[in-house]
């Protein structure tokens, strides 16, 4: 025969049956999801020691490539110094010697020009220049190519005319007449002293122009040659 009453032991234990069984299951869904999460930090802590070894390898590739440049300009830089100086010493070509006939030396372009020697030896026709400037010009245009208050820097006339406009000026003058300006170039056409040096005197100035060549007078000059004194004789006589 049951008993019609359960203590209330019984009566407690059977309450709490149900909850201990939802208890032990959370606690294994707990420890399951504990040990995926455990699983997956493993697996992110081998994902980011991978990515900090990719990070590595490219940082030492990106110097290793930074430093093969700089070796490499390095390499090229002579080269490139070699073609510039291949190319050209920086003269305009309307200064640079490109050709040399009987002590007279020319541009490119035919042009007269100047030559001077490291050691400081000047060509005849610049060595003449400079008697002839001093002889004719000086007065008006002032003491080595510098100028004056009366008229203008020749040296720098040399360098910017073109050739011919600047024997122009010597044959016919000029005159200038302004508010600003008012000066006469006279005419040096039938004046032999001048017309027989004209090249001689633009070869000094454009030397002085560059200042290739310092005031005074040189101290050091080329042999006049037998072609020059062939040519001065022809045009004074």
């Amino acid at each position: 025969m049951k008993p019609l009453f359960l203590s209330a032991a019984a009566s407690l234990m059977l309450a709490t049956a149900p909850l201990a069984v939802m208890a032990n299951e959370t606690i294994a869904q707990a420890e399951e999801m504990l040990a995926k999460a455990k699983e997956m930090r493993a697996e992110a802590d081998t994902l980011a020691e991978k990515a900090e070894a990719m990070i590595e390898a490219a940082k030492a590739e990106a110097a290793a490539a930074a430093t093969a440049a700089t070796a490499a300009k390095a390499e090229a830089k002579p080269e490139e110094d070699t073609a510039e100086a291949e190319a050209g010493d920086g003269t305009p070509d309307n200064i640079k010697v490109a050709y040399e006939e009987d002590g007279k030396y020319f541009t490119e372009d035919d042009i007269p020009t100047y030559n001077i020697a490291e050691d400081g030896t000047v060509d005849w026709y610049a060595f003449s220049g400079f008697r002839r400037y001093h002889s004719e010009c000086h007065v008006c245009h002032g003491p080595d190519g510098e100028g004056s208050t009366y008229a203008p820097a020749l040296k720098k006339s040399a360098l910017e005319m073109d050739y011919y406009d600047f024997v122009d000026v010597i044959v016919n003058g000029r005159k200038h007449v302004g508010a600003s300006d008012n000066s006469v170039m006279p005419a040096f056409g039938t004046n032999k002293n001048v017309m027989c040096y004209v090249d001689d005197i633009y070869v000094y100035l454009k030397a002085r122009g560059t200042e290739a060549l310092d005031r005074g007078r040189p101290a050091k000059k080329e042999k006049k040659s037998a072609t020059y004194v062939e040519n001065e004789n022809a045009c004074m006589g």
